[in-house]
């Protein structure tokens, strides 16, 4: 079952988010998709700037989200078309999740990666160089900025910063061209308030992108055939997709509220150190849940992917009250019975908001 804890410890603030608007780039995918539908819930005036959805099906229409929401189909690459749309939408907090995100895609694509990450990420703060109202910023990178040595130690946000493949390189030159902008260019605009959030290994129900490990286990078992597991010795720190999620509103929430700088920094979202494991063990876990089998299909002579990585989420405990609140069973449980439902013909929408409810309540 999830972590005991007090039901108003570090709660996300339906009164803050009610009325509220906020934009989120990137919301048509896997986590904007539920990031959208808990702000709706919230009561939020809900903007979106995305390209369309790039899977069949999407959690984005499987929740119809288009009904639900304001927004704009584009390209995070595209500095006018952006710039315009933050003009007319004059949000009070922005939640920047546009990117690509695929680590073994970004080996085929590592300038398209670089070009919508970075350059995308630069888009966006130039559309808000110019405004004139208190707005909170949130860019999500990821924990894979890190230069990472494949070892127990769990990396801190003064950590130094690195990436071996594109995607990962692409993020910590993210991270770095915010820092710059922000010490650049609003420095001494008070109003304007931005800061990073890094976290990775996010699993839940919806996801239906390649190459992913939950996705690819559902996809095998709803059709009955053995999951396919290309690097089970590798260890990840696995967090339902709920847990970075609430971090990143609730350090919206401060930042937003608090003219305070050391808000305005680097913050990991991470699961505790003992919902890491390997791949092997969470697919023998998943086939515990939904009846199925598993092989492996290791290549010795595959792309690099990192092995073992673990963050610090010390800095998110003790200036924003945040800590996870399910250990990886129970998110597991949560997400293969989501695809488990889902596949049976239970409604995604319904699936999505009781956990939502049940996080919240938790």
């Amino acid at each position: 079952m999830g972590i005991q804890r007090s039901p108003v410890e570090g709660m996300v603030k339906k009164d803050f988010w009610d009325g509220k608007k906020v934009l989120i780039t990137g919301h048509t995918g896997f986590k904007g998709s539920w990031l959208s539908r808990w702000l709706v819930s919230l009561g939020a005036d809900l903007y979106g700037f995305a390209l369309e959805p790039e899977t069949e099906p999407a959690l984005f229409n499987q929740l119809q989200l288009e009904k639900r929401i304001q927004q704009k189909i584009g390209d995070i690459r595209d500095p006018k078309l952006i710039s315009e749309y933050v003009s007319e939408v004059k949000p009070d907090i922005i939640i920047h999740m546009a990117a690509q995100p695929l680590v073994r895609r970004s080996y085929n694509e590592p300038v398209y990666t670089w070009q919508t990450n970075v350059m995308g990420t630069l888009n966006l703060l130039e559309s808000i160089r110019e405004a004139t109202k208190t707005c909170a910023v949130v860019v999500v990178t990821t924990d894979k900025v890190y230069e990472n040595k494949e070892w127990n130690y769990a990396y801190r946000e003064v950590d130094r910063l690195g990436g071996y493949d594109p995607y990962s390189s692409s993020k910590a030159a993210t991270e770095l061209a915010v820092n710059s902008w922000r010490e650049s260019f609003f420095k001494e605009k008070s109003h304007i308030r931005i800061a990073t959030a890094r976290a990775g290994n996010v699993i839940g129900g919806g996801d239906y992108a390649e190459d992913r490990i939950l996705p690819d286990i559902a996809r095998a078992l709803h059709q009955g055939r053995p999951i396919e597991v290309r690097n089970p010795s590798a260890v990840r720190p696995w967090q339902h997709v709920l847990e970075p999620l609430s971090g990143y509103l609730k350090l919206a929430e401060t930042l937003y509220e608090r003219d305070d700088v050391k808000f305005q920094s680097a913050f990991n979202f991470g699961p505790l150190l003992s919902n890491s494991d390997t791949v092997e063990k969470l697919v023998e876990e998943s086939i515990k849940i939904w009846s199925g089998t598993w092989k492996d299909v290791s290549d010795p002579n595959a792309l690099h992917e990192t092995t073992l990585l673990n963050v610090s989420i010390d800095k998110a405990f003790t200036l924003l009250n945040w800590k996870p609140k399910w250990d990886m069973n129970y998110c597991l449980k949560q997400t293969i019975e989501w695809y488990k439902e889902q596949y049976s013909g239970v409604d995604p929408d319904k699936l999505t908001l009781n956990q939502i409810e049940e996080y919240s309540a938790s």
